[in-house]
């Protein structure tokens, strides 16, 4: 789908990446097309699964989450379906990514406090079938999401 993009859908999506909540009169505008365009690029880039969906940026301190960390994990490989199962189902953790190198899995994870997330790393997911080790990586600042247009 990357390759049918064309310079329009770029900046629509550089546009609602910007400002997910822009009124497509206001996105129309801003790109020099009509609002009928606009509506038709931004349905056909959602329905191809370009845009995968529209978020609210929230802030994890000020919503309670107050701790974060990176979480390695290495696994026995042929239990990494049914451990992505598991992780998915946990609370707390934002993103998983298998990977390549000295470790097979890292995961975002957000928690209240360091309890939690202790709670987490060492009696959820250490406990898994699976899991042969974990390492975590507390993240002490996180700049402002980096927004590329």
């Amino acid at each position: 789908m990357a390759n049918s993009l064309d310079t329009t859908d770029e900046r629509i999506l550089a546009e609602l990446t910007r400002d997910g909540r822009m009124s497509m009169r206001t996105l129309a505008e801003t790109l020099h097309i009509s609002r009928a365009n606009a509506y038709a690029r931004v349905e056909r880039l959602t329905r191809d699964g370009v845009i995968r969906g529209f978020r609210a940026d929230v802030d994890p301190v000020a919503s309670g989450l107050g701790t974060t960390a990176y979480v390695t994990l290495s696994l026995r490989q042929a239990d990494w379906r049914e451990v992505r199962e598991r992780l998915c189902a946990l609370e707390g953790i934002v993103h998983i990514g298998l990977v390549g190198g000295e470790f097979d899995v890292i995961l975002l994870v957000r928690a209240r406090d360091n309890g939690d997330l202790r709670r987490l790393v060492l009696d959820e997911i250490q406990g898994m079938p699976g899991v042969r080790s974990t390492r975590t990586l507390l993240v002490f600042e996180e700049p402002q999401p980096l927004v590329r247009s």
